[in-house]
C-alpha cells in the first residue's frame, strides 16, 4: 500500500503545482470564473495558483505532508464557489452540460483524494489483545 500512496501523493503534487502554475500562465480565464462578489479577482487567482503550488510541493515533504493535505482540502473548498460560477455560466468554458455538471462532484473526489494523504500509511500490526496471542 506504500507504493501506491507515494504514488497516488506524488500525482497529486504535480496535479497541484501544474494547476497553480496556470493561474499564472492564463490568468485571466480563472479571473473569468471568479463569482461578482468575490473582490479583488486577479489577486484571489493568483494567491490560490500560489497556494496551489506551495501546498503541492508540501506534501512531498514528510514533515509538512499531513498538513499539506489539510490545507489542499481547504483550498478545494474555497474555490468551489468558483466551479459553481462556471456550471452557471457555461458559455465561459465551452464544453457539454454534462461536462460542466460532472466538474463539480470531481471536486468531492478531490478533497477525498487529499484526505487519504492526512493519514499516515499503517503497517500492518497485530491489534489482538495480549490474552489471546500465541
Amino acid at each position: 500500500m506504500n507504493g501506491i500512496k507515494s504514488t497516488s501523493k506524488w500525482v497529486l503534487a504535480i496535479a497541484l503545482i501544474v494547476a497553480g502554475t496556470m493561474h499564472f500562465a492564463n490568468t485571466g480565464f480563472f479571473m473569468k470564473i471568479m463569482p461578482p462578489y468575490l473582490p479583488l479577482h486577479k489577486e484571489l487567482v493568483i494567491l490560490s495558483g500560489a497556494f496551489e503550488i506551495l501546498l503541492g510541493v508540501l506534501l512531498l515533504v514528510p514533515r509538512c505532508s499531513r498538513l499539506a493535505a489539510w490545507g489542499i482540502i481547504a483550498l478545494l473548498i474555497a474555490v468551489f464557489p468558483a466551479n459553481i460560477y462556471l456550471y452557471q455560466h457555461q458559455d465561459i468554458l465551452p464544453a457539454s452540460p454534462t461536462i460542466h455538471l460532472l466538474r463539480l462532484p470531481l471536486q468531492g473526489v478531490l478533497i477525498l483524494w487529499a484526505f487519504w494523504h492526512t493519514r499516515e500509511a499503517t503497517q500492518h500490526r497485530d491489534v489482538r489483545p495480549e490474552f489471546n496471542r500465541q
